[in-house]
C-alpha cells in the first residue's frame, strides 16, 4: 500500500475559493493545519487552516486569514515579541 505524502491530498475548500498552494503544517492523529495561497473573488490571501477528520471527511474547526502585508507584519512582530518565552 502505497503512502500518501502530506500535501498530496487534495484540501477540502470549496468554491468559489480557489487554491494557489500550499504546505502542510502538521498531520497526525486526526489533525491536519495547512498554511495556503488562496484567491477569493478575485483577492489573494493567505490563510491557516485546521481541520479534524470526522469518519472519512475533514470538518474544518478554524480558519485565520491574512489579508496584507501589513497584516502580517504586526503578527510577525506580536508573534516574534512572545516566540522567546517558549522552551
Amino acid at each position: 500500500m502505497e503512502k500518501i505524502s502530506r500535501d498530496e491530498e487534495a484540501l477540502p475548500i470549496s468554491p468559489p475559493l480557489v487554491v494557489i498552494r500550499y504546505k502542510t503544517v502538521n498531520k497526525r492523529f486526526g489533525w491536519w493545519s495547512v498554511v495556503a495561497l488562496i484567491e477569493s473573488w478575485g483577492r489573494k490571501q493567505v490563510c491557516f487552516y485546521l481541520w479534524q477528520k470526522r469518519g472519512d471527511a475533514w470538518r474544518r474547526k478554524q480558519k485565520f486569514a491574512i489579508h496584507s502585508q501589513e497584516d502580517w507584519q504586526i503578527i510577525q512582530e506580536s508573534i516574534g515579541d512572545m516566540i522567546t518565552e517558549l522552551s
